[in-house]
């Protein structure tokens, strides 16, 4: 199959196979299942096979407006659009087992499909006005994925479709004006109509998409709805959610910073005359990792600490994007594939534990499933290593280029924030970790089994990854630095195991084998020492005392004492502050309200007396 065959497929098999599957559904669900996972699999290996390959098509002829719909892929869109397909895949093959005893399946798995298909529409567009529409359809299938549920998923959903709408409005005054300042939507005729905007306008332009981009991406301060989303959606979705979905936001930013406007006229912009806006763009990325960083420390529910993790870690891709050096942007990009993994890993984690718990998340009713679920263990360690960062895991890789950026450019405090959030994540994701798996197992989980095949095959291939990137990290930057090279700025050419030493070496390599030579000295120590010897697991104490049978873990509440002291200061008040808003408008709109009667008595008194008002105004030379 050619290159131009395999484009040309993609699209048309991502949205027909959602209709394909949905009315599968209604002849046997096996048929639905199977259909599925082989339909999710199919964009991921025509992705595979279009490797290298560059082109662009026409789809549609908008003859009225004298414009084309256009596709177009290049190393950008390859590798957002292969991390969506493959995220989206294994959610799915994930779903056959979590999913089977809940309703409206077909529903379910049409809109997984669909929702998948709008991001990779998303990132193949080749003009606005089809970026626009793909956006659209991925931000209504998402609203229907969260509420899925229903009860508190449809509120959950509705606080997203608001912030969503905004944000889609904001899009669409941008969009509509760059089509009346360049004469057209095709991606390249707005960039080389950009380049002779003045600085104004090219400031008003990324000012309108960085507001409609940081709500998807969930940035301070719009980043509300994704905690509640994450709370209320399907597991397996929330996976697609944290890992690819909301980083749709970044590939925005990517493209109106790189593509449209371009760096050298981002680099000359300044806000109110005072500010460098790529600067402030850092600010908001050092905001983004620390506030929520430490929020996710307060939490209990599993899904909700990830969440705010979530938000979290697309404050690093947000900072080193914006610091806009060759090494800090390939870190922003190689940091979004890697959370992509390493969260979608974590929130499948959970999903296994609940399906097998009957749906509990809350970290202080679990413990001691590392024995009952060694894989999901196994896969938990393996995401949370990526999470922070660990030698040999992805993540960090993509930290380090990221750091070495910040440090080579001078920013000290910016590379501080940055190391608090890291501060931050060893503390929260090692109680996710232990509050889970390790400690007493309760007694009401002596029969709990590992989580099924299906769901053990998704953890196994992310853990996969995240390692095969951590110790390969050439492979992903290797796109990235084609990336690089399409929005002029210089490439890193990176070898398989890292960066040239002209860039601050990194090589995996020489750290895979400090790391064996650590694992053999621990061995030879442990081999030697004296032999442990097996206790009850009840037979343990905690400062002295020892821990009841019905107390899982002494470490329940373990940071009691930090929420005490930090709590205060690192509660939403964001979030807060748009309750607040809300109640005051909807009591003004509430009295506001009342002064329509529908009474026609009332309406003529109402125009009589503006006609009165506007009157005395004219006699008194106001109007």
């Amino acid at each position: 199959m050619s290159g131009q065959t395999a484009f040309t497929l993609i699209l048309p098999i991502a949205f027909g196979s959602a209709a394909v599957v949905y009315l599968s559904g209604k002849i046997s669900a096996a048929l639905r299942n199977f259909l599925a996972v082989f339909f999710a699999a199919v964009p991921l290996v025509l992705l595979t096979a279009l490797y290298g390959y560059t082109g662009k098509i026409v789809y549609y002829d908008l003859s009225f407006l004298n414009q084309s719909l256009i596709l177009r892929i290049d190393a950008f869109a390859w590798y957002f659009a292969s991390a969506v397909a493959l995220i989206d895949f294994l959610a799915i093959v994930f779903s056959l087992r979590y999913m089977e005893d809940k309703k409206q399946l077909d529903f379910y798995y049409f809109a997984m499909l669909l929702v998948n298909a709008g991001m990779l529409g998303i990132v193949l567009s080749g003009d606005l006005l089809s970026f626009f529409m793909f956006w659209e359809i991925m931000s209504w299938i998402t609203y229907l994925l969260i509420s899925y549920k229903g009860g508190k998923a449809v509120a959950a959903a509705l606080k997203y479709m608001i912030m969503s709408i905004m944000g889609s409005c904001a899009m669409l005054l941008a969009l509509g004006s760059l089509y009346s300042t360049c004469g057209t939507f095709d991606i390249s005729g707005v960039a080389e109509g950009m380049s002779s905007a003045t600085p104004g306008y090219r400031l008003f332009i990324l000012l309108l998409m960085i507001f409609s981009f940081g709500i998807k991406n969930a940035i301070v301060p719009v980043h509300v709805w994704l905690p509640d989303a994450h709370s209320e959606a399907v597991s397996p979705f929330s996976a697609v959610l944290s890992g690819v979905l909301v980083r749709m936001g970044i590939y925005g930013f990517l493209l109106v910073m790189f593509v449209l406007v371009r760096w050298n006229a981002v680099l000359e912009l300044r806000i109110l005359g005072l500010l460098d806006f790529h600067l402030v763009f850092c600010w908001i990325g050092a905001i983004t990792i620390v506030v929520p960083t430490f929020i996710a420390l307060l939490q209990d529910d599993a899904k909700r600490l990830l969440a705010w993790h979530g938000i979290g870690q697309g404050g690093y891709m947000v900072l080193g994007i914006g610091l806009g050096t060759s090494m800090g942007i390939a870190g922003g990009v190689f940091h979004t594939l890697n959370h992509a993994t390493y969260i979608a890993l974590l929130f499948m984690v959970v999903g296994a534990v609940e399906y097998r718990t009957n749906g509990v998340r809350d970290l202080n009713e679990l413990g001691g499933l590392a024995k009952k679920m060694p894989i999901t263990f196994i896969g938990g360690l393996t995401g949370i290593l990526g999470l922070i960062g660990v030698p040999l895991t992805n993540g960090f890789v993509s930290k380090w280029l990221i750091y070495k950026s910040l440090v080579m450019n001078e920013r000290p405090l910016l590379a501080f924030a940055a190391l608090i959030g890291t501060w931050g994540t060893i503390l929260s994701v090692f109680k996710f970790l232990h509050h889970i798996f390790l400690g007493q197992l309760p007694q009401k989980y002596n029969n709990v089994k590992e989580a099924p095949f299906s769901m053990r095959f998704s953890i196994i291939t992310l853990s996969l990854v995240i390692f095969l990137f951590g110790i390969f990290p050439g492979l992903p930057l290797t796109v990235i630095s084609a990336m690089l090279d399409s929005f002029g700025i210089i490439p890193l050419n990176p070898t398989l195991f890292g960066v040239p030493s002209t860039l601050g070496e990194l090589n995996t390599i020489t750290i895979l084998a400090a790391v064996l030579a650590m694992m053999v000295i621990g061995y030879a120590v442990f081999a030697w020492a004296r032999k442990a010897r097996r206790t009850d697991q009840f037979d343990s104490y905690g400062a002295g005392a020892y821990v009841p049978v019905n107390r899982y873990q002494y470490s329940v509440r373990f940071y009691e004492r930090a929420y005490e002291v930090i709590g205060p200061y690192i509660r939403d008040r964001i979030d807060e502050f748009y309750i607040w808003f809300v109640e005051k408008a909807e009591g003004f709109f509430d009295t506001a309200r009342k002064i329509y009667t529908g009474n026609v008595n009332s309406s003529t008194a109402y125009i009589v007396f503006l006609l009165a008002v506007l009157v005395i105004l004219k006699m008194w030379g106001r109007f």
